[in-house]
């Protein structure tokens, strides 16, 4: 059974088109990030599948369930951390995992899910107000753990974190699959997304412009990676016979080092090869692949998603 699946999942506002035609599948088990600028439909497709919001034409169903017709069965079997998120000031955070544990009808130890996600005993004693950033969102994030849900999605989970507590929730979401659960989760964060996802869709003005690991991707766009070889001495036809080897793209020389750019993965190897038969030493080698950010941008055309504006239609998880 698929966690996910959207057949020509659709949401239009007035004349805006949110979300465009998306036909989606995640895989049980898997942490599938959900990239694009925002405004680009990433949050509306979420509230879609969470009834939150009804699709003007097509379907999704979470967990085999319809998202229209059986909400209420997704809702006992998901975690939610929605982005920006509220929590009570004035309450301890062991009080926060009861409430949450009492709207589900789940009866447990709030202790047991706040050392889950890292707080202390101390710390479930404390008001949310004296929490830091990354603390609070520790205590959302075992919220949404409270049931053992099948299913975490998550809305820009890294938002306003540090480089300390993105690394902190990488980790735990780790730790939830390591148990099963399949995590889906919107981000514009790309080096979050890379860490620690095995597939993921990007979504662009309202298309689901690519869906598949980042390697497949990769692949799929072609993108140059660069090989740089420091060389003892530099025999012209070394140079010379570079850019006639299938996926080299280009070869140039400074000094000892000779700079081979390649659309093939497997043409480095072959380079590295051809200079060595032309009589080179090679003495050192640096490979620099496409950037993820380089990536999303051949993608969607928006430079880095952290830079884009936006779009007023788009909705946020409540």
């Amino acid at each position: 059974m698929t966690a996910i699946e959207t057949d020509g999942l659709t949401k239009r506002f007035g004349d805006v088109v949110a979300v465009d035609d998306v036909n989606l599948r995640v895989e049980e088990g898997e942490v599938f990030g959900f990239l694009g600028p925002n405004g680009a439909g990433k949050s509306t497709t979420i509230n879609m599948l969470l009834d939150f919001a009804r699709p003007t034409a097509g379907s999704a169903t979470v967990l085999g369930y319809d998202s229209q017709d059986e909400a209420e069965q997704i809702h006992r079997r998901i975690g939610v951390l929605p982005e920006g998120f509220d929590l009570y000031e004035r309450l301890s955070g062991r009080k926060h995992i009861s409430f949450a544990m009492k709207t589900k009808g789940i009866d447990g130890n709030p202790d047991d899910i706040l050392r889950r996600v890292g707080l202390s005993d101390e710390d479930a004693r404390r008001p949310a107000g004296g929490y830091s950033k990354g603390m609070r969102q520790r205590l959302a994030f075992g919220m949404a753990l409270v049931g053992d849900p099948d299913l975490l999605l998550m809305d820009e989970p890294s938002s306003g974190l540090d480089p300390t507590g993105i690394n902190e929730l990488q980790e735990l979401v780790r730790e939830e699959t390591e148990r099963g659960t399949t995590v889906f989760f919107s981000s514009h964060i790309l080096e979050h997304v890379e860490a620690i996802c095995d597939r993921v869709g990007i979504m662009n003005q309202g298309e689901l412009v690519a869906v598949g690991t980042l390697e497949e991707l990769y692949e799929q766009i072609g993108g140059d990676a660069t090989l740089e070889l420091d060389l003892d001495g530099v025999p012209q036809r070394a140079l010379e016979d570079l850019p006639s080897i299938d996926g080299v793209t280009g070869a140039e020389r400074t000094d000892e080092t000779v700079v081979v750019r390649c659309d093939d993965p497997t043409a480095k190897a072959r380079a590295i090869n051809r200079v060595e038969a032309a009589g080179a030493t090679v003495l050192d080698i640096r490979v620099e692949d496409q950037s993820i950010d380089e990536l999303f941008e051949q993608l969607t055309g928006a430079g880095e998603a952290h830079e884009a504006v936006e779009q007023p239609a788009e909705e946020v998880v409540a």
